[in-house]
């Protein structure tokens, strides 16, 4: 029996009739191909790059166009490239996807099987953005990586001073700043007098003249010294590399502005939110790129900004409506409905960057005196902060999609009618309640 019998004997309707599966693994690929298109259809290659072009000239000669394929770690990043390069369709799969698919017999290899159910259609490609955006991507990443670790370099100085007494962290709020790097270098130079030290600090540092010399006044022992300069140079190693990665990174933000300008675009003044800042302005290369600016979205900073873009792309077709872009995100409830009934609700677990920017987004917004604000004060009372948080970062996803697809300028809400509206609707909500008990409300 042919296989094109046997799909019409399941019933099953072919959609990719020249597709193949790929089984990815860190040494070995297994490659499957329809039976009528090769002596011996299922094929074991190497990991080599030269193995990967091998996989991709047999699949040509097999006349293969679409590939799918498991997302099992960072296995399939170079051979999907290899054979985006080469004019394959190619799939990228949550493995998550093709477990949920029942069927599946005992004799039948990981490749075939995802042969199977790419063959039939019953499999749909992870999100994958364009090259540049991929290389924009890269370097946002490394660059958080680099900030989580002079980050850590920062908390390994107030730690090696806490062991020696050492309270300068409780006169000088920030020890990265100029007051407080002046001091350290001083003590690693081997000054050890509080007096002279203190007069290094800024004029405008508040705490008293008095507590900053009771602050350096402490045990100074040699080996938290020698831990001291150890996390001080390092940590301008980490802020030398983030440095590096900045240029890296507004050379793509220059490409793709050149790509995707916007002639109508006006400069936007640049908001600053940490010291965790590009060396460069950022805004307005944002500005040109989407013809709109993003950052004036409460909580969304230039740096988050960037990090949402280089995560999703500037092509929001990809999602069918707003409501699939955020949850995509994983910012949308994963409820568990049957007959019209919540069952429950499962947390995913897996976590999606670009919706971890929007949360950091939202979080910033618990303080802030605007409408968000104002709706993450109300859910936070009312379900908790876990909750709030959550809810609000969907809400910002919503009007980034807005502005990146139909190019929207920010329009917020004014805080007094959000609240209106919302009284209105309170008010509404328990007139009901009243008529169903068969009350009346009477104003006061």
């Amino acid at each position: 029996m042919t296989q094109d019998e046997t799909l019409k004997k399941d019933g099953f309707k072919v959609v990719h009739p020249n597709a193949a599966g790929i089984d990815i693994a860190s040494q070995m690929h297994y490659v499957a191909v329809p039976p009528d298109r090769d002596e011996n259809p299922v094929r074991k290659f190497g990991s080599f790059t030269a193995d990967l072009h091998e996989i991709a000239h047999w699949l040509k000669q097999c006349g293969i166009d679409t590939i799918a394929m498991e997302s099992t770690g960072i296995y399939w990043v170079q051979l999907y490239l290899i054979l985006e390069e080469y004019g394959f369709e190619v799939f990228l799969v949550n493995a998550r996807h093709i477990k949920n698919v029942a069927g599946r017999k005992s004799d039948v290899l990981d490749c075939q099987w995802i042969l199977q159910l790419h063959t039939y259609g019953l499999l749909n490609a992870s999100f994958q953005p364009e090259s540049i955006t991929r290389e924009l991507r890269t370097y946002m990443r490394q660059r958080k990586n680099l900030t989580e670790g002079y980050s850590i370099q920062i908390q390994l100085m107030q730690k090696a001073f806490e062991q020696m007494n050492i309270k300068l962290h409780n006169a000088i709020a920030d020890i990265t700043g100029k007051s407080g790097q002046l001091i350290i270098q001083a003590i690693l130079s081997g000054e050890r007098n509080a007096e002279r030290l203190a007069e290094l600090a800024d004029k405008h540092i508040k705490a008293s003249k008095e507590d900053l010399i009771k602050s350096l006044e402490g045990n100074w022992r040699n080996e938290h010294v020698f831990e001291l300069r150890q996390a001080y140079e390092l940590y301008h190693i980490f802020k030398q590399k983030i440095n590096e990665c900045d240029i890296q990174i507004e050379q793509v933000l220059d490409t793709l502005g050149n790509q995707n300008s916007h002639s109508d675009s006006e400069k936007q003044s640049r908001k600053v939110y940490s010291k965790n800042r590009f060396n460069f302005d950022a805004t307005n290369y944002l500005k040109k790129i989407i013809g709109v600016d993003i950052t004036k979205i409460f909580g969304v900073s230039e740096l988050i900004a960037t990090e949402i873009i280089s995560e999703t792309g500037l092509d929001m077709s990809k999602w069918a409506t707003k409501k699939h872009f955020a949850s995509w995100l994983n910012l949308a409830p994963n409820n568990r409905i049957s007959g019209g009934k919540l069952l429950k609700t499962k947390k995913i677990k897996k976590k999606n960057k670009a919706g971890q920017a929007f949360l950091m987004a939202a979080f910033a917004l618990q303080r802030s005196d605007n409408w968000l604000g104002e709706f993450y004060r109300r859910v936070k009372a009312k379900n908790g902060p876990a909750i709030a948080t959550k809810a609000t970062a969907r809400k910002l996803s919503l009007i980034f999609y807005d502005m990146v697809k139909d190019k929207k300028e920010f329009n917020p809400i004014p805080i007094n009618i959000y609240n209106l509206h919302f009284k209105e609707r309170k008010m509404k909500y328990i007139i009901n309640q009243a008529l169903k008990y068969g009350m009346n409300i009477v104003p006061a």
